[in-house]
Parts: C-alpha cells; sequence; structure tokens
C-alpha cells in the first residue's frame, strides 16, 4: 500500500480538499451578516439541511468506530446491536419532530435554551446553555480526537510532524472556511463533505467484497447476515449484559432527544429551515437516511472483520483502528484514498458545525448579541446616524464573534492534546458515557418545563443540575456489581435531575 499511497499524496490530496472548502466558504460567506453566521437567514431548503445533517450526525467517530464494533467488545459479540439504538433514534426523532420543534419555531428563537429562560427563570437557561457547551465541546474535541490520531499516525506522523502541530491544523483549517460564513457555508459545505464519507463507505464495501468474492450488494448481504456479526436484537441478561434490547433502544430514543432535540448544534440546522412544515420534512427524511447508513456501516464492519479473519490480519487491540489499518495497508490505494477523505469528511462536518453552533450560544446566551442588535432608532438623530450606529454595533459584534470563534478552536486543541496523554478506550463508548452524564441535566430541565406546570425556586436550579451527575456516576460505581447501566445513564441522570427541581418547585397561587 506504501509504494501506491505515500503521505506526501494524501497531503496533497487533502490540500486540493480544503482548497475546494474555502472556495465554497468565501462564495457563501460573501457580506454575511450576523443573522446570517447564526442561522443561515433561515432560508435554507428542507432537502439540504436534511442531507448536511448526515455529516453532523455521522461524525468522524462513527466513521471508524461503528465498523469496529461490529466484532468483539470487552468480551461480548455486539454485531449489529447498534440498531438497537437506532430504533430507538426514530422514537426520539418523532418527539422532536412533533413537540420541541414546533416550540421553537413558535418562539422565535436563536438558540434553543432561550425557552428555558421563559418557562422556568434566568438561572435555568444559563445551566442549560452551560451544560450545552460543556457536552458539545467535550463531545466534539473526542470526536476530532480520534481522526487526529488517525491522520498523525497515517500522514503527518511520518512526515515528522507532532501530535500538537497536526491537531492546530486541523483547528485551523477549520476556522478558515467557518468563521466568516457561520451556518450560512457550513450547510452547503457540510453537503459537500456527506457525499464524500458515504462515497467512501460505498467503495470500501464493494472493494472488501470483491476481494472475498462477493459479486454484488445480494451476495454481499447474504454473506453477511449469515455470518457470527449479523446479530441484531439481544434479549438475555438484562441485568447485566449492557447490550440487552431495553437499554439500547431507551438510551437511543433518550440521546436523540437530547444530543439532537436539546442540542443546539443539530436544532440550528432545523431552525435555518423556512418553516416549521419544512423542517419536520427535513427530520423524517433525515431518518430514513441515518437508518440506511448506519446499516451500511454495520455491513462494512462485518465485511472488514469477515477479510481480516480470512486472510489472518490481527485484529487490533482498539476496534477503533480495524478500518483504518485495513484501509491503509490491504486494499488498493482508492480505498485509501477514499478512506482519508471519508475520515476527514465525516470529521470535519459534524466539528465545524459544532464549532458555530458553540460560538452561537455563547454569543446569544451569554454576550446578549440579539438584545444588543436589535437596539431602537434614536429619535433625536437623523435616519443616516441610526443606520451608521447600527453599522458600527453589528461592526463591534462581529469581532466579539471572532474572538469567540477563536476561543472556542483553542479550547478544543487542549482537550485534544488531554485526550491523547490519557485516553486509552474506544472512542464511540466515550462519547455515549459523557453524552450520559453532561446531557441528563438538559433533559431534566427540559422535561420539567414541558410536563409540569410548576415553577421553580430558580437560584437553586445550577446545584440541582451539578447534584445529579454526582449522584448518577455514584449509583453507577456502586451498583455495578448488580446491575449493568450501560448506556441508561443518560436516564438515571434526567430522572434525578427531574427530582431535584420537583423538590425545589412550587405552584403558583392565581392573584386576585
Amino acid at each position: 500500500m506504501d509504494g501506491y499511497l505515500s503521505p506526501v499524496i494524501v497531503l496533497v490530496i487533502l490540500i486540493g480538499y480544503f482548497m475546494m472548502l474555502i472556495g465554497v466558504a468565501w462564495f457563501t460567506g460573501r457580506n454575511n451578516t450576523n443573522e446570517g453566521f447564526f442561522l443561515a437567514n433561515r432560508n435554507v431548503p428542507w432537502y439540504v439541511v436534511a442531507y448536511a445533517m448526515i455529516g453532523t450526525s455521522i461524525s468522524g467517530v462513527t466513521f471508524i468506530s461503528l465498523p469496529g464494533s461490529v466484532g468483539l467488545d470487552a468480551g461480548i459479540n455486539r454485531g449489529f446491536g447498534y440498531i438497537q439504538v437506532v430504533l430507538g433514534y426514530l422514537v426520539g426523532y418523532f418527539f422532536i419532530a412533533t413537540v420541541l420543534m414546533p416550540m421553537y419555531y413558535r418562539l422565535q428563537l436563536t438558540t434553543i435554551y432561550g425557552y428555558l429562560e421563559q418557562r422556568l427563570g434566568y438561572n435555568s437557561y444559563k445551566t442549560g446553555a452551560v451544560f450545552f457547551i460543556i457536552s458539545r465541546t467535550v463531545g466534539s474535541a473526542a470526536r476530532m480526537f480520534l481522526a487526529a490520531v488517525v491522520l498523525q499516525n497515517l500522514v503527518f506522523g511520518p512526515l515528522g510532524v507532532p501530535f500538537v502541530a497536526t491537531v492546530f491544523i486541523m483547528l485551523a483549517l477549520i476556522y478558515a472556511y467557518t468563521f466568516k460564513g457561520g451556518l450560512k457555508t457550513i450547510i452547503w459545505t457540510d453537503t459537500i463533505m456527506t457525499t464524500f464519507f458515504i462515497a467512501a463507505v460505498v467503495w470500501t464495501v464493494f472493494s472488501v467484497g470483491k476481494v472475498l468474492g462477493f459479486n454484488g450488494i445480494g451476495e454481499i448481504w447474504t454473506a453477511v447476515s449469515q455470518s457470527r456479526y449479523s446479530q441484531m436484537f439481544f434479549w438475555d441478561h438484562f441485568a447485566t449484559d449492557p447490550n440487552h434490547f431495553v437499554k439500547q433502544f431507551l438510551s437511543g430514543a433518550l440521546v436523540a432527544i437530547a444530543m439532537t432535540g436539546l442540542d443546539q448544534d443539530l436544532m440550528q440546522k432545523n431552525l435555518a429551515c423556512k418553516n416549521i412544515k419544512e423542517a419536520q420534512k427535513n427530520m423524517l427524511v433525515f431518518c430514513c437516511y441515518l437508518i440506511v447508513i448506519n446499516i451500511a456501516f454495520m455491513i462494512l464492519g462485518a465485511l472488514l472483520y469477515m477479510y481480516a479473519n480470512s486472510l489472518g490480519i490481527e485484529i487490533p487491540a482498539k476496534s477503533d483502528q480495524l478500518y483504518p489499518k485495513i484501509a491503509f495497508s490491504h486494499l488498493d490505494a482508492a480505498a485509501g484514498i477514499f478512506f482519508i477523505l471519508g475520515l476527514v469528511a465525516s470529521t470535519y462536518s459534524s466539528s465545524d458545525s459544532a464549532l458555530t453552533a458553540l460560538t452561537t450560544s455563547f454569543c446569544v446566551d451569554f454576550l446578549d448579541f440579539e438584545k444588543k442588535a436589535n437596539v431602537p432608532n434614536d429619535p433625536y438623530i437623523s435616519d443616516s446616524e441610526n443606520e451608521a450606529r447600527k453599522a458600527a454595533i453589528e461592526k463591534q459584534l462581529h469581532r466579539q464573534r471572532t474572538y469567540v470563534h477563536l476561543g472556542f478552536s483553542l479550547v478544543f486543541v487542549v482537550i485534544i492534546q488531554l485526550l491523547y496523554a490519557f485516553s486509552d478506550g474506544a472512542v464511540l463508548g466515550l462519547i455515549f458515557k459523557l453524552a450520559g452524564y453532561t446531557y441528563g441535566p438538559l433533559l431534566g430541565l427540559f422535561a420539567f418545563g414541558l410536563f409540569t406546570k410548576l415553577s421553580l425556586h430558580d437560584r437553586y436550579v445550577p446545584i440541582v443540575c451539578i447534584s445529579a451527575p454526582i449522584l448518577t456516576y455514584i449509583i453507577e460505581i456502586s451498583s455495578k456489581q448488580y446491575f449493568d447501566v450501560g448506556f441508561l445513564t443518560i436516564l438515571v441522570n434526567g430522572v434525578l435531575t427531574f427530582v431535584g427541581l420537583w423538590v425545589i418547585s412550587y405552584r403558583e397561587v392565581a392573584k386576585g
């Protein structure tokens, strides 16, 4: 393989790829305003959003980790068990489309956490925004970490580039094509990147299938369905098996609600649609895409294990490394090129969106951009002076937004370096575990707002939302011997948050 695809050739391909993205960013970011940066002027066709959202949802972690998870994971053959989580996603997305999105559109929100201020109070609003920022910052940095390690091992490391420089390069490229256009640029660049990583999966599936002697998708599916990796549903040992259907299905539904419906990143794209009907169509089509693509990833995983077993290739200790090892070292040059482009596309389509969502949340939720921008006209000065005054404010906010965008980029670098120093496990599981602890309080806050009519002693909300993850961790550790919580951490955390909020609640007494 090295004879066909040297690190220098890969680097040239990547440079061309990013020059294309920067060109798209320049075209879409011309004369962009804060409204264009945050919500793409609420004027993006729904079918474009649906396609772009695939890239945001299927990150580089899924691109590498999901195929690897089909095999043995801590002694458990997971097979196609991830489909249980995907089925749970569908329930979660239905709730988002029918309950959450209509509410967001009705309230005309720029960030979805504005709902918490209107329903529960100022401290609830700020607490929800803080938990989103923590969740998305750590989660997105973890996603980028895996891609950075692969690129370091296959491309930059052999060229003598240190890991920290690799990370800086990756973040600098994201910053280069997002700092000006924001969401307006990202939706269009993500459509390109989604196409690349889907092409990578399809190409690899047929390449591996051909080597194994399978002609066409029919023979590939028959072989995979008859293999030891094809089990989809796990019904035994509810208490001890983290792959049990109930645990996976429930966690899938809750993770979809929390990591999509309560997440500024994914919802920001939905809010860019022209109206609620188009946003709901977007969500329905997105669900269909998601099922097909996740099944494709699992088929790829089964084929990779079958390929490795047939040729006696040693399975890496970290399942995350199986796909890059085979694509880059055992298949032809085209497979290696598609793998690199697919990895970069899936990583960047998730990370660029996260960076913009974090910038949006911080600017709107903590720097009060909307209030500063919507200043009334001064009746004592002329119209031209009022226009100049508003232009000056817009320019100042644009400068602040640029600093915030850069600041989050640097925070990503620090977190990735820490993960590089201390992480030693598969990243897909890490992402779900982090989500359970950080999105649980968001789940509890929104559930309390939506399903009760109670008011809160708002000043105590931060205490409740900090205590819930701590109690969740204690429960998980102390019950490990008797019950494996698995990915249901988010349910335990959300319930504890809800109960804590109920404790500090009261019923409004009607006046008069």
